[in-house]
């Protein structure tokens, strides 16, 4: 799999710039607030639907410009395809000149793996960055598990406008039983996605981590929900059903999910080391990479934004020898220059994309 062309047009800071990758490596360098990671941004944008980093779809659109483009050319092994999004007052998907209808008709088209200087919060901060992780990596490879999740995430807000408006209007509770059910049913589903790629993740990343730790480390990942099972979590809704009231919302659920991970049997967030969870990181990502490929056959395109600043040398070497024969687009303050590599080596100055040179 890989991306052979980008054109971006009133993108961020690109008023009109076409992009020629390689099928190895790509690198990207230039000073900060140049445009690297709009190109990061642009090819996520066309694999998820939504960028990594703005919130809102307006937020990439050139200062002044009513309107957006974003155009990428990409080749797998059983096909090749073109997707382009418009991004104005609403955001429209195309693929292969069809308009999409749902988000989750795109997923899966182009299969992406990011590292970012973000990441570290993946592990650091709260659960939500950890079921996003989650959410990410599995809905490219199933597209009805976003569906779900859709509409897992919009019975919630109905239940919780409902809860209200018992607590404020004396509305009737026994109506509670119909959102739950929903819940209970949405939920199963998504657990249950959740609780197999978490199993995937622990036998890929154990053998990952102790190569990259020269065996000093174990690392194992442990996963916490409240739906283990239908009756489980219609229990757990009746027995909170008068403090949700209360408080107005759902206090229980998938939206609360959350995954650990310990090192040699130690809680990492309590008891690691910033060394650590850098390590932690890039094994998880590295392992991520391993479940793309077992599930579709080949592997997907690696995205490093200011990535490989992150690392040591010891760390920076792991990652190149294991991404042979993947697509990688690299975006660096400085120019790297890495032996035996295919690569194609672009400045970024001002919006404006100028190719080097190609060694080989």
């Amino acid at each position: 799999m890989w991306i052979s062309k980008i054109s971006l047009n009133n993108f961020r800071n690109y008023e009109n710039e076409i992009i020629e990758l390689n099928k190895n490596l790509n690198i990207f360098y230039g000073e900060n607030a140049q445009g690297k990671t709009n190109i990061i941004e642009s090819i996520f944008l066309c694999s998820m639907g939504k960028s990594f980093r703005a919130k809102k779809d307006m937020e990439m659109i050139e200062l002044g410009k009513e309107n957006a483009t974003i155009e990428i050319l990409y080749e797998k092994t059983d096909r090749c395809g073109k997707i382009k999004i418009d991004l104005s007052n609403k955001k429209n998907i195309f693929l292969n000149g069809i308009k999409l209808k749902k988000l989750s008709e795109l997923l899966g088209n182009i299969n992406v793996v990011i590292f970012t200087p973000d990441d570290i919060h993946i592990l650091k901060g709260g659960p939500q960055n950890r079921r996003r992780f989650l959410d990410i990596m599995i809905s490219q490879l199933k597209p009805n598990y976003m569906y779900n999740l859709n509409l897992y995430l919009k019975t919630i807000e109905q239940r919780n406008n409902y809860l209200r408006q018992i607590r404020e209007q004396n509305k009737s509770e026994e109506l509670l039983d119909i959102w739950d059910e929903k819940l209970i049913e949405y939920a199963e589903k998504i657990c249950e996605y959740r609780k197999e790629f978490i199993k995937k993740i622990q036998e890929k990343i154990i053998k990952i981590h102790k190569e990259i730790t020269d065996n000093r480390e174990e690392l194992k990942i442990a996963y916490h929900t409240d739906c283990e099972d239908k009756e489980t979590y219609r229990k757990l809704l009746k027995e909170r059903r008068k403090l949700d009231i209360i408080k107005g919302y759902t206090t229980k659920g998938i939206h609360r999910d959350d995954f650990t991970i310990s090192i040699n049997d130690k809680d990492l967030g309590t008891y690691g080391s910033q060394g650590q969870h850098r390590t932690a990181i890039l094994s998880l990502r590295m392992a991520e990479l391993d479940i793309i490929f077992d599930e579709i056959g080949e592997y997907p395109i690696l995205l490093l934004d200011d990535f490989m600043s992150e690392l040591d040398e010891k760390r920076r070497k792991h990652l190149l020898e294991k991404i042979e024969n993947i697509q990688v687009i690299i975006t660096c303050t400085d120019k790297i220059k890495l032996e035996n590599k295919n690569i194609l080596i672009y400045n970024v100055k001002d919006g404006k994309v100028i190719k080097e040179n190609q060694e080989v």
